[in-house]
């Protein structure tokens, strides 16, 4: 019998893919609730600084969201945005992997880690 949550759902591990910019692959069992950084530092996953510990106040856990998983992950805030000012090789798909609170929905995602931190 599948484990349950407090709702009666079933109990969801959502399983996300780090990318390294080497293209070594770390696919890891996240838990809803919790970041994408703070599974990437559980799982010692290289190239995730997070300085900050997770407060949105560094660019060291930069990723680039999949394509195919930008409009699931939603937007990035002001203040994240603000933050990836600081970050190496900005682009489209940037997110800050402390501001990707997992959400059962994130089944799947795939993210990259840049060649460099902010």
């Amino acid at each position: 019998m599948p484990r349950v949550n407090l709702t009666g759902l079933p109990f969801v591990m959502p399983k996300i893919t780090y990318i390294e910019h080497s293209g070594s692959t770390h696919i890891v069992e996240g838990t809803v609730g919790q970041t994408v950084m703070e599974t990437a530092i559980k799982h010692n996953v290289p190239g995730i600084v997070a300085e900050c510990g997770g407060a949105c106040s560094c660019a060291t856990c930069h990723v680039y969201v999949d394509e195919a998983w930008r409009s699931i992950t939603g937007e990035p805030s002001q203040m994240e945005e603000d933050m990836l000012d600081f970050a190496f090789e900005v682009r489209p798909e940037s997110r800050l992997s402390c501001q990707l609170r997992i959400k059962n929905e994130y089944d799947g995602l795939v993210v990259r880690v840049p060649e460099h931190q902010g």
